[in-house]
């Protein structure tokens, strides 16, 4: 079972950092697809100083943002390590002007202010020796013309079953390091697409994994033994079954790209956190540092602006749980722990009132979250038939919020909510 701490978070920052932050090509996947050959692109690493790494900013910015927890990229697919494995040295401390440890500054930084620690991890390294060592069992009969062609992900002759046990022995002993010396909140882990589960022993992996950081919370993108779904760049239309995070970018990369301008609006970002939340998910939403540790200004200003509304919302946002049905209320909302306090939240202009169907509760009080009350008044229906009319809230000009106004409804009771096709009544009274 989930803790409570990552069901009510609501929001995380996401951080890709790495080689790939010199900012001409994308992370791992630039040589993968052959944009770029694998030397220059590891030749990357020459650049990667980390000289404006301030750690205690960003966590900073995080608690600003109103995130409470973050996830910061340990190892991408090409296998290039930001903290000192002693596993190899393609490393932050050893293969990079760096010449440190990352990894353990931005934990003691997260925790100094309360947030919980999540490490990004690639099972897949494109770059170790004895990672392209067999193929999936799933594909059998192997079909090399099609599928498995990639010098990088597949073998190009004869399976080597030594060197994959050699290369699982590397996997787990950096797993082992970071879970014993860092002791992550949540490992999220990704590049478990190229080997079958079994191949990959996830089942025991799950076990070691919480034997090394007990409590630890693992992501779905462990072959079915993670706790917790993982939906990617494009938002959910409908709720995801179980507990899931919306992992997305504030512009269309994950790592830094400089020709990348095509930022969100924290508006666009607001209302992304505010379907998540009304959806009973966490958003994740992923910044990239240059290089050097400095994070895009364009970046920033969203993290700020993002974070003056979730501080003026946060009774609405963390700590609740999934909202209406939709259909019920145009928008997204979300409920108390309690179930008797309902939040909607109004991303457009309401054109003078706000409706809300299918309450059966009687409704104790409405007001603006960081503002008065409001007049509300319930029309229609027959209760006494089990048919809710419509409540309607007045909502003037003078309570809107800039980005998205958020109405608190105070019920009697736990919400009771109608969802049905309508009926006819056959008694009235």
């Amino acid at each position: 079972m989930l803790p409570d701490w990552f069901l009510d978070a609501k929001l995380g920052i996401f951080i890709h950092w790495g080689i790939y932050s010199a900012g001409d090509t994308s992370e791992s996947w630039a040589f993968f697809n052959c944009e770029i050959s694998h030397e220059d692109y590891m030749a990357q690493a020459k650049t990667f100083t980390a000289s404006r790494y301030d750690p205690d900013a960003w966590a900073d910015l995080f608690v600003q943002a109103g995130a409470k927890y973050a996830v910061l990229t340990t190892k991408h697919h090409d296998g290039f390590a930001l903290w000192d494995t002693k596993a190899n040295k393609l490393n932050a401390k050893d293969g990079s002007p760096a010449g440190r440890d990352l990894i353990g500054p931005y934990c003691e930084a997260l925790r100094k202010r309360g947030l919980k620690v999540g490490l990004y991890f690639s099972h897949l390294d494109w770059t170790h020796p004895d990672y392209a060592s067999i193929l999936p069992k799933k594909d059998q009969p192997h079909d090399h013309a099609k599928k498995h062609t990639n010098r990088f992900g597949y073998p190009q002759g004869p399976e080597n079953p030594a060197a994959w046990e050699r290369f699982l022995e590397f996997h787990r002993g950096q797993l082992k390091e970071l879970c014993t010396r860092y002791s992550p909140d949540l490992l999220w882990f990704d590049g478990d697409w190229e080997r079958d589960p079994e191949q990959w022993r996830f089942k025991e992996l799950r076990e070691q994994l919480l034997s090394w950081a007990p409590g630890v919370v693992l992501n779905s993108r462990m072959g079915g033994y993670g706790d917790y779904g993982t939906p990617e760049q494009a938002m959910p239309v409908s709720k995801p079954q179980g507990p899931w995070e919306f992992c997305v970018t504030i512009n269309d990369s994950w790592g830094y790209q400089k020709k990348d301008t095509n930022h969100k609006s924290v508006r666009q970002c607001i209302r992304m956190l505010a379907e998540c939340a009304g959806m009973g998910g966490n958003l994740l939403l992923d910044v990239g540092p240059k290089s050097d540790g400095s994070l895009q200004p364009e970046q920033v200003d969203v993290l700020k602006g993002l974070g003056r509304w979730t501080r003026k919302h946060s009774e609405a946002l963390h700590g609740t749980g999934a909202g209406l049905t939709p259909g019920l209320f145009y928008g997204a909302s979300t409920l108390s722990k309690e179930k008797n306090v309902l939040y909607l939240i109004c991303f457009d202009r309401p054109n003078g009132q706000v409706a809300v169907k299918g309450i059966h509760n009687t409704v104790k009080r409405v007001s603006v979250v960081g503002g008065g009350e409001l007049k509300q008044q319930m029309i229609g229906g027959a209760p006494w038939a089990r048919l809710p009319g419509i409540l309607w809230i007045d909502v003037p000009e003078s309570a809107l919020d800039p980005d998205a106004t958020v109405l608190k409804v105070e019920l009697n009771g736990a919400l009771d909510a109608y969802t049905g096709p309508g009926d006819a009544v056959t008694h009235n009274i």
